[in-house]
């Protein structure tokens, strides 16, 4: 089944795109249909890598369309199993940047413009940047993640 077809990823597809809306004030994919599965199968064809993550201790991935299951080198099965913070190098440095930009997104609703080094699931390192983080709302306000919508995608060395 693809990701966009199951009900559960047609609903938060609409939570990622109405918490975006309401977040940045701008539409998350202009162009989507209004419908549930039009506007899942829109947001999993974004050219821009957009991923999300849930509310845990160790936050797993959620969700991640076409682009960032190609630029993590990972399936939909896989992708959904991953703790998020091994997308990113495990480096100390890396990862307290990544936990204050996940804890300022918290705070503000939205970080915009970060760039970061991550890493795919074979080891290719990329520099993330232009890139938008928000927290996932739910229409009575309450938390249910924090997604990231990638601008530009450089591979390293």
């Amino acid at each position: 089944m693809a990701p966009w077809s199951d009900p559960a990823t047609q609903a938060y597809s609409r939570l990622l795109a109405d918490s975006f809306a309401r977040t940045t004030g701008r539409p998350l994919a202009p162009a989507a249909p209004a419908d549930a599965a039009g506007l899942a199968r829109a947001l999993f064809d974004l050219p821009q890598p957009l991923v999300s993550h849930g509310t845990g201790a160790d936050p797993v991935f959620r969700y991640g369309n076409a682009a960032a299951l190609a630029l993590w080198e990972l399936d939909w099965p896989a992708f959904t199993r991953l703790p998020s913070r091994r997308s990113a190098e495990a480096d100390p440095a890396i990862q307290a940047d990544r936990s204050r930009l996940l804890a300022a997104a918290l705070a503000r609703g939205a970080v915009t413009d970060y760039e970061g080094i991550r890493i795919s699931s074979t080891g290719r390192r990329f520099r993330i940047a232009q890139t938008v983080l928000w927290t996932v709302t739910d229409p009575a306000g309450q938390v249910q993640g924090q997604a990231a919508l990638i601008g530009r995608v450089t591979p390293l060395g």
